[in-house]
């Protein structure tokens, strides 16, 4: 039982997490293993400071909770302060992974099942150094606080990731594909996604025509989308950005037309997947948010200090990668919602341009770039040959006015292998993804 004093805030986060991974390269096992990590982060706030802790010894809280309290000042009115006056009051438990928790499944079936997928590369000959990995996590949570917050709950991925390089004659490509999924039986029966996927980035290696550098309509595809909506403009909306920089706040007005008015751009936490967080880590509850709401701007990320500070509510964006870390403003699922149209009516107009269908990377703020994996060209309406796409780029404003197609279709995508990177808390789990989005035009390199 963990006794807070009065004339402080302060709360306390714990997660109990267990996590496997097995790795093969090149036909070799690499690593196989699972690791059992129990962390705590605790914060006391007196109105002028923080203090922070973060431990693994989480049977001896109380000790480490009273040193914080010794090394601030007691404040009688911290109950109004405008961080405090902010927190929620939570209390909930959320279980959603009990009887199919990745923690009960032996590690050799995790092994078998990696190995069932690896011969798959080599069916392509011109696939060398094929390498393969299983991941999962599960995580349980709990988080109190001196007002009175108690909540807990559980998070579960899992997930394969398969990469390869691929020669023939002078012809290279780096592949990979992968899947993250919430429960292990998911994982199962994705022998010929696996195939189709490898035979169409050899196809891509092989007849993929160069691009005549120029701006052309381009359609992307829900991942496309999903990176575009994540790194361009997903990161602009992240409160703490705004604090110390005016132009951004002058830039960053609520209510100001910033895109089409078919585009809505929404974040939460509440959607299954690698971002579900149903309460961040200053125990807000998670909700959803608009960025955009038909082309205009309608609100940004906050966690309790950035909400106070730009005086708007929460919006249970507070997140650390563990318990070594202390919460700043971070996304959770960020998409963009559908439209009304199906892919073949979102194709039909483009007399010619190019449809992006995976990437490999991308990055941006007030200009972005995005280099494609596997695209196709779009001849009258039709997709055409595979392109060979250095990057796609433009102002990121300027494209969300461009905007002026989405299919019905929406794909939200989750990921086990790295994840979202801010300062130095780097890999934090996140999801995103959207529709089939059109561009009347993008530059296209």
């Amino acid at each position: 039982m963990i006794r807070f004093k009065e004339g402080y805030y302060a709360d306390i986060r714990i997660e109990d997490r267990f996590r496997t991974t097995v790795s093969y390269k090149a036909g070799v096992l690499e690593e196989l293993k699972t690791r059992l990590e129990k962390q705590a982060f605790l914060r006391v706030y007196d109105g002028k400071l923080w203090y922070y802790a973060s431990v693994t010894d989480v049977e001896h809280l109380q000790e480490t909770l009273d040193g914080l309290y010794s090394a601030a000042t007691a404040n009688p009115a911290i109950l109004e302060d405008p961080i405090v006056k902010r927190f929620e009051v939570n209390r909930d438990e959320l279980s959603n992974f009990m009887g199919c928790s990745v923690r009960d499944i032996p590690l050799a079936k995790k092994q078998e099942l990696l190995l069932s997928y690896l011969p798959i590369l080599s069916e392509e000959p011109a696939v060398t150094l094929p390498e393969g990995k299983y991941l999962d996590r599960n995580s349980k949570f709990r988080f109190l606080s001196s007002l009175g917050a108690d909540v807990a709950y559980d998070y579960q991925t899992c997930g394969i990731v398969l990469g390869f390089a691929m020669a023939e004659g002078e012809k290279q490509f780096h592949g990979g594909w992968s899947n993250g999924v919430t429960r292990f039986e998911e994982l199962r029966g994705l022998e010929e996604t696996i195939r189709g996927s490898v035979r169409e980035q050899a196809d891509s290696m092989r007849s993929a025509v160069p691009v005549e550098a120029g701006k052309y309509p381009v359609v992307l595809s829900p991942e496309a989308a999903g990176v575009f909506a994540h790194e361009s403009f997903g990161h602009k909306s992240e409160a703490d950005f705004m604090l110390s920089d005016e132009s951004m706040k002058d830039e960053w007005q609520l209510g100001k037309k910033v895109g089409s008015p078919i585009l809505s751009i929404a974040e939460s936490g509440t959607i299954p997947g690698s971002g579900f967080v149903p309460y961040d880590d200053e125990g807000t509850k998670a909700r959803k948010n608009y960025l955009i709401k038909n082309g205009v701007l309608a609100g940004r990320l906050h966690s309790a200090m950035t909400a106070a500070a730009l005086d708007e509510d929460l919006t249970g964006n507070a997140r650390a990668i563990d318990c070594e870390f202390e919460p700043i403003v971070r996304m959770t699922t960020t998409y963009i919602e559908g439209g009304d149209l199906s892919f073949d009516e979102l194709i039909a107009p483009i007399e010619k341009g190019y449809f992006i269908k995976t990437v490999k990377h991308g990055s941006g703020m007030s200009t972005f770039t995005i280099a494609p994996k596997v695209a196709y060209e779009i001849v009258n309406g039709k997709l055409g040959r595979p392109a060979q796409i250095s990057v796609i780029s433009g102002n990121v404003f300027e494209t969300l006015g461009l905007i002026d197609g989405l299919t019905r279709d929406v794909e939200l995508l989750s990921f086990v292998g790295g994840g979202c990177g801010k300062i130095e808390q780097y890999p934090l789990p996140v999801g995103f993804g959207g529709p089939y989005v059109r561009v009347s035009e993008m530059n296209v390199q």
